[in-house]
């Protein structure tokens, strides 16, 4: 029997919609590749970075791979440009500024991760590993913020941070971002 994968993390789902229909996508810290899989089946162009080649072996064919310590090694992407950057269950704080910059003019910003209050029901448990109250907010600094929520998931018990932000181009008029898909398009 094959095991099936690991669905994609229902906020991903939630505010996958505003992403352009075949953009390009950068999965960090991808592992396995749960979420660029999923985007690459519903027409996304996707790249995925992680340090792990044996996890992301599953990924050849279905994303441009990029096996790289990103904590430890210069950015492997500099320059790169993308319609999307997805992130969750990681955090590197010296990277956050890195990967804002890594969004296109109208790129969207997919992060969800473990915040404060983890270490009373599991792992993450050191500061390192955990958001601090608000912190993600900070994150989207400079984007237009369309959705956060800093809270408690009980299956499985955890406390998480998310964010789902725009880069606006400058001087753009406002645009209308649906909080549900099937609304009007984010008029890209």
């Amino acid at each position: 029997m094959t095991p099936q994968p690991t669905p994609p993390s229902p906020w991903i789902e939630r505010w996958a919609h505003l992403i352009a229909p075949g953009g390009s996508v950068l999965d960090v810290a991808a592992g396995s590749g749960r979420h660029a899989t999923w985007l690459a089946a519903r027409g996304h162009v996707i790249t995925a970075v992680d340090r792990d080649a044996a996890a992301m072996a599953p990924l050849n064919g279905i994303a441009a791979v990029v096996v790289a310590d990103i904590e430890a090694a210069p950015w492997p992407l500099a320059g790169r440009r993308f319609d999307a950057v997805v992130v969750t269950n990681y955090l590197w704080r010296p990277l956050l500024p890195t990967l804002t910059a890594s969004l296109a003019d109208g790129g969207v910003l997919l992060y969800e991760t473990f915040a404060a209050g983890n270490e009373t029901v599991g792992r993450p448990a050191r500061p390192d590993f955990l958001l601090a109250a608000g912190e993600l907010l900070g994150v989207g600094a400079g984007l237009r913020i369309v959705a956060y929520e800093d809270g408690f998931l009980a299956n499985p018990e955890r406390f998480v941070q998310r964010l789902a932000a725009v880069r606006e181009p400058a001087g753009a008029v406002a645009r209308r971002y649906p909080l549900t898909p099937g609304g009007p398009g984010p008029g890209r």
